[in-house]
């Protein structure tokens, strides 16, 4: 495995790294439509392409051919959702690529002709891949960036993009090793790395070895001349609630010389997360951590009082001003182990934490927002919320049951995609995956529960007038009708070295931000 951890060299390839769309020999070494490599695309030796193709002649997917299996509720019948992409398309430019196991988080970029960059984690092909969309959001080309040799067979979870917008610096893609293989930690990618330096990916050591779901960076108005980076740890300890929320400070655009630090809340009488009542703001702390090995690391927080969550899954930030940069939310998907009860949330918390104004490592505030285990609160019914995004207005919560619907009679149904209003606290269902209609179509089973991932809000990058998401399906249970894996090999090339489960990219038009 390849991995350089200098900020030297990080910083060289960030600026130096890139990969053209129109260069004379086709895109990344594929030499026109019939996709034969031969050697970089203009040695001759296949002879029989007929042409390369440049970004212009890229040629869209009009419709994915999987049908829509996201059942939208009432009160959202005004978006409208779109398939765009999935595991048994064919994209007409790069035939062989394969949107692979299980995709997860995302970023996109807009380019300067008009068209758009995707970065989709590839969760359980432990891979990172690129793909092309037209202006009208059609994918045209894709193709991997990090493979599984170059994570160690770690899967990459949530992702964030990093943009000088947004950030103050980028763009950077950046995604949480969290299980498989031995890279628990922070990967940093350059969106526009060549996909020939595929089994090459950075890591970031300063910010800790974790089971990692995710790496987020914090709005640049937060903090005049910082970067603050949450990390989300889904440690899934059966006796101790262990998921941790970390947190690097830097100056900005430097993940090289900042600090390490652990939430502690210090309120009397909170021990472990469940003692904090749903609606009730308490006082926390950032407790300085010097190690960065996994178990060593596990074991100074604790030693430290750093409040552990059963299975800290995916973080955000509240999207807007200044102040509201300084509001961090995260999912806890919750676990229901005998010795963990009375300690660890069983199905799935919400929780806000605020910022001191203008020191990030000062006293905070932390406050359960949703509470599954709650009967007949506002959560009741929740079945693991796994990711999350927050814009101004609203988080949007995002499901993958983990299959405890047994332990409370509300649970009903699949995963569900929530809205949760930031100023009034009302919960609504936006929509559900229609796993029933999708199982009598051949497409999995209703006995392996789906995902809803992904979630981002692209609305300023597309900027076409229309409030625009991109949503994403781990399809479980859908596997190909041949026996074979939704695996690219050049994402993953191990035989049954992937769980071979479909995916599904989605956009959703209307929804509020």
């Amino acid at each position: 495995m390849k991995q350089f951890n200098k900020l030297f060299l990080f910083t060289l390839l960030i600026a130096f790294t890139s990969i053209s769309f129109s260069c004379k020999d086709g895109l990344d070494g594929m030499d026109g439509v019939d996709g034969v490599d031969g050697i970089d695309g203009t040695d001759g030796i296949d002879g029989n392409d007929g042409q390369d193709l440049t970004t212009a002649e890229l040629i869209p997917l009009d419709a994915s051919i999987t049908p829509n299996f996201l059942k939208v509720d009432g009160a959202f019948s005004s978006i409208t959702v779109t398939p765009i992409l999935s595991s048994e398309d064919k994209l007409e430019s790069t035939p062989e690529f394969v949107y692979g196991s299980m995709a997860d988080g995302a970023g996109l970029l807009a380019e300067s002709d008009g068209t758009f960059t995707l970065i989709n984690n590839i969760e359980a092909d432990y891979a990172i891949a690129r793909i092309k969309l037209n202006a009208d959001l059609k994918p045209m080309h894709g193709e991997y960036i990090i493979n599984a040799f170059s994570t160690a067979y770690t899967a990459q979870c949530s992702g964030s993009l990093i943009t000088p917008e947004e950030h103050g610096f980028g763009p950077l893609y950046l995604s949480g090793g969290e299980w498989g293989g031995s890279s628990k930690g922070v990967f940093a990618t350059n969106p526009y790395k060549s996909a020939d330096n595929a089994d090459a990916a950075i890591m970031l050591p300063k910010l800790g070895q974790w089971s990692t779901e995710n790496a987020v960076v914090i709005g640049k108005d937060a903090y005049p001349n910082l970067s603050v980076t949450f990390i989300g740890d889904d440690h899934s300890d059966n006796s101790v609630p262990s998921g941790q929320l970390g947190m690097y400070v830097g100056p900005r655009g430097n993940f090289d010389s900042g600090k390490l630090y652990g939430l502690k809340v210090t309120s009397a009488g909170i021990t472990n997360e469940v003692d904090m009542i749903e609606g009730t703001e308490y006082e926390a702390e950032f407790v300085e951590l010097e190690e960065t090995e996994i178990g060593l690391l596990d074991a100074e927080a604790k030693a430290k009082g750093v409040m552990g969550f059963s299975r800290l899954e995916d973080v955000d930030w509240r999207r807007g001003s200044a102040a509201n940069q300084r509001e961090v939310y995260f999912a806890v998907t919750g676990r229901d182990k005998a010795d963990l009860v009375g300690k660890g949330s069983r199905l799935g918390r919400i929780y806000k934490v605020v910022l001191n104004d203008t020191d990030p490592t000062a006293a905070a505030k932390i406050t359960c927002l949703l509470d599954g285990d709650k009967v007949d609160g506002k959560a009741d019914g929740f079945h693991s919320p796994d990711n999350i995004l927050v814009t101004e207005n609203y988080a949007y919560i995002q499901e993958d049951p983990n299959g405890y619907a047994s332990i409370n009679d509300d649970i009903t149904g699949f995963a569900k995609l929530y809205q949760y209003n930031l100023a009034t606290g009302e919960l609504k269902t936006v929509l559900e995956c229609d796993q029933t209609t999708a199982a009598a179509q051949g497409y999995g089973t209703t006995n392996s529960m789906w995902e809803i991932t992904g979630m981002i809000d692209v609305t300023e990058t597309v900027n076409n007038g229309e409030n625009t998401f991109v949503l994403i399906t781990q399809n479980h249970g859908w596997v190909p009708a041949d026996g074979s894996a939704f695996t690219d090999p050049k994402a993953n090339s191990v035989v049954n070295g992937s769980r071979e489960e479909g995916s599904v990219l989605h956009i959703i038009t209307g929804l509020e931000r």
